[in-house]
């Protein structure tokens, strides 16, 4: 053995991909799941007099008392609110932007649970929040259409709970702007503060509430118009804290009058922070490089100066590459900064090869993956922050390999969401949460139902108890589809029949092989709940789906329908393959029609190249991914990924920079390339069965839920992988079979051959295995 890969072995299992940033989570209970929070509201509803048509209000909501003795034990406030909240205890803050946009089901509200007992002290104690009620519906938001906040702390010795005795005023400072306003997707509106009005002294202990008007109580929960209270399932935001922009000026200056253009580190979420030195009056406007992201306005922020020193940051984020602040002439600049909040995960999984195109691939889906995480999984964080499902489908399954278990709670509930908002006639649709939208898109909810949406989250997690929720709700939706007499599937057009982004789309090919992939997602988890008789009826349907499906769409060089006239679907002939509708001795044909069809976008183009893997043609996967992908990877201005293969005029009408559906790639380099994945639920058993194609070297970590596996794989002269297997798991380990000696921690081992690989199970521990081709 060479020296260096002793190296390799001896330090390979100390690397860290984690990247935290040095950030700091918002305050609340470690697993929220976990808290006991059945017990009766005592707490009312609370708010000020604002009309149901009223827009983007900020409340400010402040409770003074005194105690006694501290708590004893852990003290938790459960608070909720139409739409967001910023809490401050005894000065501090304590939370920064509570609340989740509202929508657990049409009818209900989520309510967070806050750990507050270590905040107080003996004597007077001052809560205080500021409110942000959106007050219009969006792709991401269902508005109750009334502002409300409810705060309820009850503890053995000490018991806060809001009522009529708080104080709650509009406050003054906040405003709209003048046109263009947020496009109608998004419920947040533009965010405007005229500090000549008001500022935040009402946080600090000594301000003096006493000419502000006592709350109105609106009732204990559950009441409409906010209805049940669902305990929220997802961490509190992390809090990265304010920092420089990577291209800040020498402060102090004075503004020319020109736009600041200042330079995020990536893609992020961010809230924006000024402190400068002015007049009265002075505007200063506020937006990033993505204000126009997908082609309409988004969210933009305006801040009008006091006369004197003063600092803000407008609290509604926002994201982009840069960070643009237009600032008057004259007017002393003397910090900007940002905040960068965003889900509370570990970037925990790694990818790393030795071509650097499929490094920054990854890394790009990564970041992509990320911005797109909030309140719901999104298409895109600026056009529209909506929880669209075929999104949902590859964000979750790039989420398992790149991000720590915490991003799982996003999935779940994305899950329940969406069946929570099924429809009496058993169909479903997204996005939901939404308030303005309620057409369904077939082949999407297919998508969600199917192999690669709920199951995959359940393979993943073995999360068994969120199958037996939403098995009934995936049954009622089936059960809406209909068989034609040929035996495969009636269209149904829904409300808006998409199949993808692009030409040349078989529609009836995407149907069909999304149906199946929801029949055997059912059938599976028919199987876990132990309902025999469903598992085998969906079974038996599925063999006769399938023999009818090849009669019907196979013609000898590709699938196609009969009444098709575009050129043949590469999107179609890959879900064929990943779907079990395809079987072997169609594979060489299909793979001469991806080398020559290339029309799916990057949503689609996941499936096509995860067939190409799954049929052998691993240097080829490689060869299309860097072909289809290099544009936007090797693009220097953007540290995400596109909508579309283009930008502007190029993209699908107009496209964004930040979607991440084409982040696909993250999940086949870590499943196929690496070769890790999952041969029963939760981890208890994997495979690790690399496909390296013309790589040489590959290394990675997947953050399972049993604990990180590590694996370095070097072909570079015999066939090298040093391996981590995580405690109650066993990993079956593949090496070609042309390396005919094999060495686990240089001894021989037992292992058995088969389809030309050698097989060997390795329970937890540590290990360099050693493959060498030898002469007979």
């Amino acid at each position: 053995m060479k020296p260096f890969i002793y190296f390799i072995c001896i330090l390979f299992f100390s690397f860290s991909s984690c990247e935290n940033h040095g950030a700091i989570a918002n305050t609340q209970f470690a697993d929220n799941n976990k808290l006991d929070n059945n017990y009766p509201w005592k707490a009312k509803w609370i708010g000020t007099d604002v009309g149901t048509d009223t827009v983007n209000t900020w409340i400010g909501f402040r409770k003074e008392l005194s105690i006694e003795s501290l708590p004893k034990a852990p003290l938790y406030a459960r608070i909720a609110a139409d739409s967001k909240y910023w809490l401050w205890i005894n000065g501090e803050m304590v939370v920064f932007e509570g609340g989740l946009k509202r929508g657990p089901t049409p009818q209900d509200t989520y309510y967070d649970t806050i750990e507050i007992g270590k905040h107080l002290k003996k004597g007077k104690n001052v809560i205080a929040i500021l409110l942000w009620y959106f007050g219009k519906e969006g792709f991401s938001h269902k508005s109750s259409k009334k502002a409300g906040l409810i705060f309820d702390a009850q503890g053995n010795n000490v018991t806060i709970l809001s009522d009529k005795t708080w104080k709650a005023w509009l406050h003054p400072a906040y405003g709209e702007t003048e046109p263009p306003f947020p496009n109608y997707r998004l419920p947040e509106s533009n965010i405007k503060f005229d500090a000549q009005k008001g500022d935040f002294s009402f946080v600090s202990l000594n301000f003096n509430h006493d000419s502000k008007p006592n709350a109105l109580e609106f009732g204990i929960p559950p009441i409409a118009p906010w209805h049940t209270l669902v305990q929220r399932n997802i961490p509190q935001w992390k809090d990265f804290g304010l920092k420089a922009y990577e291209n800040a000026p020498k402060f102090p200056f004075y503004a020319t009058g020109d736009t600041l253009k200042l330079k995020l580190p990536y893609n992020a979420q961010i809230t924006p922070y000024l402190k400068v030195e002015a007049n009265n009056g002075e505007l200063i406007d506020i937006r990033t490089s993505n204000y126009r992201g997908g082609g309409p306005p988004n969210v933009r922020a305006e801040y009008i100066t006091k006369s004197g020193i003063q600092e803000y940051e407008s609290f509604g984020w926002m994201n982009g590459e840069e960070v643009y602040y237009t600032i008057p002439k004259g007017v002393k600049v003397l910090d900007l900064k940002y905040r960068e909040t965003g889900y509370n995960t570990e970037f925990s999984g790694f990818f790393e090869c030795n071509e650097a195109f499929y490094n920054l691939l990854w890394q790009k889906s990564l970041r992509t993956l990320y911005i797109t995480m909030r309140d719901t999984y999104m298409d895109c964080p600026d056009r529209e922050r909506a929880q669209w499902w075929g999104d949902v489908v590859l964000e979750s399954g790039e989420a398992f390999y790149a991000l720590s278990p915490s991003s799982h709670e996003l999935t779940k509930k994305g899950i329940l969401e969406l069946m929570n908002w099924q429809r009496a006639d058993g169909t479903i649709f997204s996005p939901v949460p939404a308030g303005n939208w309620d057409a369904e898109l077939p082949t999407q909810m297919l998508s969600s139902i199917g192999a690669f949406g709920f199951w995959n989250y359940y393979w993943h997690t073995g999360d068994k108890e969120t199958i037996e929720k939403i098995y009934s709700k995936v049954e009622a939706y089936l059960n809406v589809w209909q068989l034609k007499a040929d035996g495969t599937l009636e269209l149904r057009k829904g409300g808006w029949t998409w199949g993808d982004w692009g030409e040349n789309k078989d529609m009836p090919l995407l149907f069909n092989t999304q149906y199946y992939m929801a029949l055997d997602s059912f059938y599976r988890m028919s199987l876990l709940l132990n309902y025999a008789d469903k598992a085998s009826a969906t079974k038996a349907k599925m063999e006769t789906f399938k023999a009818d499906f090849n009669k019907i769409f196979w013609n000898g060089t590709a699938y196609r329908s009969p009444e098709y006239k575009g050129k043949t679907d590469d999107r179609s002939q890959g879900l064929a393959v990943v779907s079990g509708l395809a079987d072997a001795t169609k594979f060489e044909t299909i793979y001469k029609v991806l080398q020559q069809e290339k029309h799916a976008s990057p949503y689609m183009e996941k499936y096509v190249l995860e067939a190409l893997f799954q049929m052998g043609y691993s240097q080829y996967a490689l060869e299309r991914m860097q072909e289809r992908f290099s544009t936007m990877v090797n693009h220097p201005d953007f540290s995400t990924l596109w909508e579309g293969w283009g930008i502007g005029v190029e993209g699908f009408g107009g496209g964004t920079t930040n979607h991440a559906w084409s982040g696909g790639g993250l999940t086949l380099l870590s499943q196929y390339v690496a070769g890790v994945y999952p041969t029963s639920a939760a981890y208890n058993t994997f495979e690790v069965k690399p496909n390296l194609g013309f790589l040489k070297h590959v290394k990675a970590t997947v953050p399972s839920v049993k604990g990180p596996i590590e694996v370095d794989i070097n072909a570079t002269n015999n066939y090298e992988i040093a391996l981590k297997v995580p405690a109650n798991t066993v990993a079956t380990v593949y090496i070609p079979s042309s390396y005919n000696t094999l060495l686990v921690n240089n001894k021989h081992v037992d292992y058995l051959t088969a389809n030309n690989f050698h097989a060997l199970e390795l329970t937890d521990g540590y290990y360099f295995i050693k493959g060498i081709k030898t002469s007979n």
